[in-house]
């Protein structure tokens, strides 16, 4: 029997309730098992009803997962580190053993007017998987299905 070690990746964003937790279902949805995939976040403030929603919409159940502190993956070795808002690029601690640290801002949902939330949460969810879709293809080295 063979062993492959799987790549690990840890998205993060500020407060683990959307952006990273719905990369975190995205990622794992599109790879299967060729990732371990975690999110967290620099200041974790519990996971966002609208991100489960949005990601039932298409398949993806989020509705277990918890919000988490980066400060629960020091000292863990990442293939890759992805910071999906600004302000966590600018706290992100550094893994020992990370290959890559990538960063692409997505808009807060959260931030968006009370009648409009849903709506951003699905374009960022959408903006989201488009990214993912260029890291298989290039960065994770994922063949196209």
């Amino acid at each position: 029997m063979t062993t492959t070690t799987r790549q690990r990746v840890l998205f993060l964003c500020t407060g683990n309730s959307a952006r990273s937790q719905m990369a975190e279902g995205l990622l794992r949805q599109m790879a299967g098992d060729r990732f371990e995939v975690f999110s967290a976040g620099t200041r974790p403030v519990g996971l966002n009803p609208k991100a489960v929603a949005v990601m039932a919409e298409i398949g993806i159940d989020i509705a277990g997962n918890r919000s988490k502190s980066v400060d629960e993956f020091a000292g863990q070795q990442f293939d890759y580190v992805f910071t999906v808002c600004d302000k966590a690029k600018e706290s992100c601690p550094i893994f020992a053993g990370g290959r890559r640290r990538l960063h692409q801002s997505f808009e807060d949902p959260a931030s968006a007017p009370a009648d409009q939330q849903l709506g951003v949460f699905r374009k960022v969810r959408d903006q989201i998987a488009d990214r993912l879709q260029e890291f298989l293809r290039s960065d994770g080295q994922v063949s196209r299905g």
